[in-house]
């Protein structure tokens, strides 16, 4: 069997940046096992399968796995997978996602670059002692957490973002939770708003280069600190990727570029 294949950086301005997804086209779903076993052989921190939605709710539906297994939402390869079909589809402005478990998703135009509307996922003060503790970190400022298993670590500044060195087995002893560290930007380092990094080891992926989820989860967060509904982000990885961040009501309008860098075929 041979499947369409593309890898395309996400919130990235060039190759080799952003955040790699692979994205599949099928023409129906394979078993559960034989997705898994495909998404660990391209061995990327998603690569998302989507087929034709023939409920009529949305134009495709939408299922993402790591390597070690599905996952509730992934932004970056939703942004990956709207750039496979607008890019090819000159007449398209927008492409709407059905997913299980985060409801409908859409990716449109906005001029070069892509707008995703994802849900808002508001996080709850919560203390995240072990967390602190895997992620060696001192002079925390507060830790959320959202039932997603998402925890949110806000530091103190830019620097203690960047500097973090996280004892990964002692995270992933925590479970399948996306960490996120997280603090105000500096405009003369990243010229950004806020910086985050995040972290995933329970779930396959030590550090995630950028997340669209995560800033699901920093949107409403820091829309709130900053008494303003539009900042922009940077992901503090060692690949990096600027996201622009807007608050729109329940939903979170994230925008970004990307780049495809492999097409060809899977074959199984």
């Amino acid at each position: 069997m041979k499947l369409p294949f593309l890898q395309v950086d996400a919130f990235a301005d060039r190759p080799f940046t952003g955040n790699p997804a692979a994205v599949m086209p099928l023409d129906e779903w394979l078993d559960d096992a034989t997705l898994q076993v495909i998404a660990a052989e391209n061995n990327l921190s998603e690569t998302a399968f989507l087929i034709a939605d023939t409920t009529g709710a949305a134009n495709y539906e939408l299922r993402w796995f790591t390597p070690t297994n599905e996952v509730v939402m992934c932004g970056h390869a939703t942004l990956a997978s709207g750039h496979a079909i607008l890019s090819t589809e000159p007449q398209r402005d927008r492409v709407t996602f059905r997913t299980r478990k985060a409801g409908i998703l859409e990716v449109g135009r906005d001029g070069a670059s892509y707008t995703l509307s994802l849900p808002a996922w508001v996080p709850t003060p919560k203390a995240l002692p072990e967390i602190v503790a895997a992620l060696g970190v001192e002079g925390v400022v507060e830790t959320l957490w959202h039932e997603h298993r998402y925890g949110l670590v806000i530091l103190a500044d830019e620097a203690a973002v960047r500097a973090v060195t996280p004892d990964f087995r002692k995270l992933a002893a925590q479970g399948d939770w996306l960490t996120i560290v997280s603090s105000r930007g500096t405009h003369d380092g990243t010229g950004t708003d806020i910086v985050s990094r995040a972290f995933a080891p329970g779930g396959g992926i030590d550090e995630d280069p950028v997340t669209g989820s995560a800033h699901a989860v920093l949107t409403p967060y820091w829309s709130a600190k900053f008494g303003r509904d539009t900042f922009t982000a940077y992901q503090a990885s060692a690949r990096g990727g600027h996201v622009g961040c807007r608050l729109a009501g329940d939903r979170v309008i994230l925008s970004g570029t990307c780049v495809t860098v492999i097409e060809g075929s899977f074959l199984l």
